[in-house]
């Protein structure tokens, strides 16, 4: 079993976390994200991973020069400019030699989905209806910031409602980013532009009545802002990624004894003062929180300082490198300021 694994946008809504990095190379309870997709790819029988890559692809290759990541072979696919979602899994699979039917994930997305009976529902319904796409669905409290997926009770695809008002959805079953795709879909793609699955292709597909969704209920969550970065963190912490009350602490970090470190993720190389308190919080690689500091429910970048007796709560994130004097109290404060940014 192949999959094309889309990791090529920039993460602007986890900025300035990704102004250097791509989002899928974030920390996330220990470990890079993709690795956490790559390895739950692998548990169901995926034996190669094509990335699409677009935005700083250097740094996959870096990271896994051996072309291996979570002990799944990976194919490197390089767009030399964007094509959106569709574009990029034509060019990737193109570009792989994919001629059968393929997973496609969202690299921002972690999820316990059953990958495994995804593709076993979608094989009956290619064989007994001709579907050539299957979606993988989660059902969600709050559709309205969704796109509802709407389906008959075979499991065909009807319709797609994107974010209905509050009360009107008919639905509560989202798309969960995870899709099995036969080979033909790609001759639905035009080349060398860009394309969008959700808007075009899908629609097109379900027009023609060739789309079947499956419901999961599960763990799901969309690592596209900073909110959902850190609660996938710590739901991982909560899911058994920790080792203890502590949560996650990289073995070369230097806690003080007297500091208090509770349901957070401490990077290699990070340094806790004495009497600090960090709760429920990420703190990157080399990153310092001085004496008497509080880092609660925030994200502090790689080699950042919180100087003593600072305050940094309520999701504040600060990017790599940023210095908080000490004595100074933040509250969802971002930092460096987005007015510094360079453009996406």
């Amino acid at each position: 079993m192949r999959a094309v694994v889309l990791v090529g946008g920039v993460g602007t809504r986890l900025r300035p976390l990704t102004l250097r990095t791509p989002k899928q190379m974030l920390p996330v309870a220990g470990r890079p994200m993709i690795e956490w997709v790559v390895s739950h790819l692998g548990a169901h029988g995926v034996d190669e991973v094509v990335l699409s890559l677009g935005y700083r692809p250097d740094t996959f290759q870096r990271a896994y020069p051996d072309a291996t990541c979570a002990g799944v072979r990976l194919v490197y696919a390089v767009e030399a400019q964007p094509l959106d979602t569709a574009g990029a899994i034509r060019f990737a699979a193109t570009e792989a030699g994919i001629d059968e039917r393929f997973l496609v994930v969202n690299g921002d997305v972690l999820s316990e989905l059953d990958v495994s009976a995804l593709v076993a529902f979608h094989d009956e319904a290619h064989r007994a209806h001709g579907a050539l796409a299957t979606i993988a669905l989660t059902p969600v409290d709050d559709p309205a910031a969704y796109g509802v997926v709407d389906t008959d009770s075979d499991g065909r695809v009807r319709a797609f409602v994107e974010k209905p008002a509050p009360g009107e959805a008919t639905s509560h079953d989202i798309n969960a980013g995870c899709y099995v795709l036969e080979p033909e879909v790609l001759e639905r793609i035009p080349a060398d532009r860009r394309v969008n699955i959700e808007r075009e292709t899908f629609p097109a597909l379900v027009a023609d009545g060739l789309v079947w969704a499956m419901s999961q209920p599960g763990w799901w969550v969309d690592v596209g802002t900073a909110e959902r970065y850190l609660q996938a963190s710590l739901d991982l912490l909560d899911r058994g990624a920790g080792r203890g009350e502590a949560g996650h602490v990289a073995d070369s970090a230097m806690v003080a004894t007297s500091a208090v470190v509770t349901r957070s993720v401490l990077g290699p190389g990070c340094r806790i003062g004495r009497n600090a308190r960090v709760e429920g919080s990420l703190v990157f690689s080399r990153a310092v929180i001085g004496n008497g500091a509080t880092v609660s429910g925030s994200i502090v970048g790689a080699s950042a300082l919180v100087g003593d007796a600072a305050s940094v709560t309520a999701l504040s994130v600060l990017g790599n490198g940023t210095e908080v004097e000490g004595g100074a109290s933040l509250a969802g404060a971002v930092l460096p300021h987005p007015d510094t940014w360079p453009s996406a």
